[in-house]
């Protein structure tokens, strides 16, 4: 069992920036692949970020590539994903998800076995 914690979030301008972290439990985080996931109101979920379980690979959605950097340290059980030149359309509940595999099928939600409660990133225009 994984227990994920989500924080970071909040309001911010449009081009500021924000880093969410994800602080999982146990003693096997580096054994799970990460991803960071979001949901904008009234959309549905979407994939953003996934990086192997040692940081060596990550996958970046189209829509953040070149603004989004994930990231993980395994010593401190904790995810990032720091955020740069943020859009409103960047709007959205961000949750951060574990899974023991990783590959190009990583982008997919359903392959996620646990999931975070959530952090609110509202960028303003």
């Amino acid at each position: 069992q994984v227990t994920l914690v989500e924080s970071g979030g909040g309001l911010v301008q449009a081009g500021g920036s924000l880093r969410l972290s994800c602080a999982a439990s146990g003693r096997t985080f580096s054994s799970y692949a990460m991803g960071w996931f979001r949901q904008a109101p009234g959309k549905e979920r979407e994939f953003v970020s996934t990086i192997s379980w040692s940081g060596g690979n990550t996958y970046y959605a189209d829509s953040v590539k070149g603004r989004f950097a994930i990231s993980r340290d395994n010593a401190r059980n904790t995810v990032y994903l720091q955020m740069n030149s943020l859009k409103p359309e960047d709007t959205a509940v961000y949750y951060c998800a574990a899974t023991k595999s990783f590959s190009s099928g990583s982008i997919y939600g359903p392959r996620y076995d646990y999931w975070g409660q959530g952090t609110q990133v509202t960028v303003s225009s």
